[in-house]
């Protein structure tokens, strides 16, 4: 019998995993690992096991892991009052400690070259997955297309297409698609060491021109797009941030030559149209 666990299972991405991971395993072998547990038990199916386990305690996260053979290891939200390269240290050290053989882990993007300080926690954690020695998997999402709702949101009701990224390209795929994509790296016995997962790499404009509706596109420089937000009653801190992000996007970090997204799900991506209109949903 294989045991296997999912962190933060009572996320959006963990909750998905564990569903699409009950279709394919057992939900006896299936274990939750989450920090609240009574949320856990009113998110998740009642046939799994629940565990509590906090990023923030090595020594809680060791316990919980006991029995545990596969380890679908969801990175932490970063921003808390501790560090995510700790709180990853600490679900690394605790595997380690608990005899976990393959762990999966929710990664960036071309981790491993990114130069960016959103991938810096991903390289780190990368790296010491890498010098444990337990077999692992590391799941590079690209850009869920849940990250572009209220831009989505805006353009379905009339409003401007605003995009500060110029022809740079993402590639974009439904949060679901990647949980599932997850869990069947999860349940399989023939893994490869590094998925770049990824939607077809499209531009903002070839987005925008997947959404049903009457509305402008409008590209524009960095310090107009962060004005617009800003008179559009976005928080001028939430601006910069949402500017700077599209900054990112500008440089091309996110453009994605990959299969690997279908191939793993056995069946081509949801097409873009279809794709919005369940995330306008």
């Amino acid at each position: 019998m294989t045991t296997y666990a999912v962190t933060g299972a009572t996320g959006r991405f963990g909750q998905r995993a564990i569903k699409y991971l009950a279709a394919k395993v057992p939900a006896s072998d299936i274990v939750a690992l989450a920090r609240n547990t009574d949320k856990a038990k009113k998110l998740l199916p009642t046939d799994i096991t629940i565990r509590q386990a906090d990023y923030n305690d090595a020594e809680q996260f060791t316990k919980a892991l006991q029995g545990v053979d596969r380890l679908l290891f969801i990175s932490s939200v970063p921003g808390g009052p501790v560090p995510r390269a700790q709180q990853h240290a600490n679900v690394l050290a605790a595997a380690e400690r608990a005899g976990v053989s393959f762990i999966a882990y929710t990664s960036f993007p071309h981790a491993d070259q990114a130069e960016v300080a959103l991938a810096a926690d991903h390289k780190a954690t990368e790296k010491a997955i890498a010098a444990s020695g337990i077999k692992h998997s590391f799941l590079r999402n690209n850009w869920y297309l849940e990250n572009e709702l209220s831009r989505l949101q805006a353009a379905a009701a009339g409003k401007d297409f605003l995009y500060a990224a110029g022809d740079a390209k993402v590639g974009w795929a439904l949060e679901r698609e990647y949980a599932k994509a997850a869990a069947n790296v999860l349940a399989a016995t023939d893994t490869k060491d590094v998925y770049e997962f990824a939607g077809p790499a499209r531009t903002y404009r070839e987005l925008a021109a997947a959404i049903a509706g009457d509305f402008e596109i409008k590209s524009l420089s960095d310090a107009d797009y962060q004005a617009a937000l800003i008179a559009g009653g976005m928080p001028a801190k939430l601006a910069g941030f949402a500017a700077g992000g599209m900054q990112l996007i500008a440089s091309g970090i996110l453009t994605e030559d990959t299969t690997d997204l279908p191939d793993v799900l056995g069946h081509e991506l949801t097409p873009l149209p279809e794709a919005i209109q369940e995330v306008l949903k």
